[in-house]
């Protein structure tokens, strides 16, 4: 359960391992041991000296998904800790800069490291008990970390500094304990009402209401104002069924009762010619369960789109380019449409965008440029929904003569 102050516990102990490395060597009494940028770390200290300067930090990806380890137990949901690999850069000065000095330093101190792979918990202890550093179930270790040469130059140019005898090491793993709480339940007492143990039954299907297929009728792509939808799946009846409808730009989801008749496997929905309070787009459907002395039940989400419905085209055939060979087609359509909303006109293989429409409108204008002479179908696209063009309720699918422009 390690503080956030475990950083600076791993830093003061291999200060500590550091400078008692070198104290053991006769001709090094003198050296200090410092945890500066190597910019700064001499400052005119002509004595020998070891800098540890921790240079970056990185986080150990095998302790990401799981719990602080010895603190969660079985049906417990804990928050991963911050687990931390430290990397540090050593750099040797020796006395009155005489390089044999650092050298003898550099061995000193690569020598005690080699040999001193694991922080002690005494150690960590004796130097900042509050990081509780030594209380962590995995041991610290400490491992030399080979830095290339071009490394090692990006380092000191960074620095600004000369270059001096230098050697990397990577300290880990540091836990550092979550703020969050974990998830601790109750146990269980019993299993099911009267302890009979886990239901079972005899078939695959879900014991759940779920949803599996929305179908628009007459084999459309989508629906229009007026249209019933065909909802399938099972455990689908109950004494009260409720479709929810939600679109991204509603702040509130529309419910419409299921028309009368539905089955367990099967009901139908009705959508209201309401062209105000419903809009062109996508919606997530689901199904809302009642059941008398029961809680109600809600089934998954699936997805349908509304499309607009082209109620009136303005103005008639034929329609006459002006002198600069363009025309202005007033579309006039259902539900109506919001500003936020994206509204063209497809003309035959042409997309023409609407003018600026500020407010909720059912009204929409296009002003098509060099607009082709002769018999062009059109489409309304909003927000990537097409209003229906094609007739399939006719054998063979037949183009609808109503959306047809013919311009001269």
């Amino acid at each position: 359960m390690s503080a956030p102050s475990a950083i600076a516990a791993v830093t003061s102990t291999l200060r500590n391992l550091l400078t008692h490395a070198a104290l053991e060597d006769p001709e090094l009494l003198d050296t200090t041991v410092t945890t500066q940028p190597p910019g700064v770390a001499r400052n005119g200290n002509e004595a020998n000296q070891l800098n540890l300067f921790l240079f970056s930090t990185s986080v150990d990806t095998a302790f990401s998904n799981s719990p602080m380890p010895g603190q969660i137990k079985n049906g417990e949901s804990g928050i991963p800790p911050l687990a931390l690999v430290l990397n540090y850069l050593i750099t040797a000065y020796g006395r009155n800069d005489d390089d044999v000095s650092g050298h003898r330093l550099m061995g000193r101190s690569m020598s005690a490291l080699h040999d001193h792979p694991l922080l002690g918990r005494s150690e960590i202890q004796s130097t900042l008990s509050d990081a509780d550093l030594h209380n962590q179930v995995e041991r610290v270790r400490i491992t030399h970390n080979v830095l290339s040469v071009d490394d090692m130059s990006k380092l000191w140019t960074s620095f600004q500094s000369e270059y001096r005898l230098s050697t990397g090491y990577e300290v880990s793993v540091v836990l550092i304990e979550s703020t969050r709480a974990a998830k601790t339940p109750l146990p269980v007492l019993k299993r099911g009402e009267n302890d009979q143990g886990v239901s079972t039954q005899a078939d695959l299907i879900p014991p759940y209401p779920t949803i599996a297929k929305v179908v628009p009728p007459n084999q459309q792509p989508s629906a229009i104002l007026e249209d019933t939808l065909i909802l399938s799946g099972h455990h689908l009846d109950g004494d009260t069924v409720t479709v929810g409808f939600n679109h991204p730009h509603l702040p509130n989801p529309i419910d419409v009762p299921a028309v009368d008749g539905g089955t367990a496997t099967q009901i139908s929905v009705l959508i209201p010619n309401n062209p105000t309070n419903w809009l062109v787009g996508f919606y997530t459907i689901e199904v809302i369960i009642n059941k008398a002395g029961e809680q109600d039940r809600t089934t998954n989400v699936l997805m349908f789109s509304l499309a607009p419905r082209i109620d009136a085209i303005a103005p008639p055939n034929p329609v006459v380019r002006d002198g600069a060979g363009s025309v202005t087609l007033t579309l006039t359509c259902s539900p109506q449409v919001m500003p936020e909303q994206r509204a063209a006109l497809l003309l035959g293989d042409r997309e023409v965008l609407a003018e600026a429409h500020p407010i909720q409108t059912a009204t929409l204008n296009f002003v098509v440029e060099q607009a082709p002479v002769g018999s062009r179908h059109i489409r309304l696209r909003v927000d990537g929904v097409d209003s229906l063009l094609v007739d399939r309720s006719a054998i063979p699918p037949v183009f609808d003569s109503d959306m047809e422009v013919i311009i001269t």
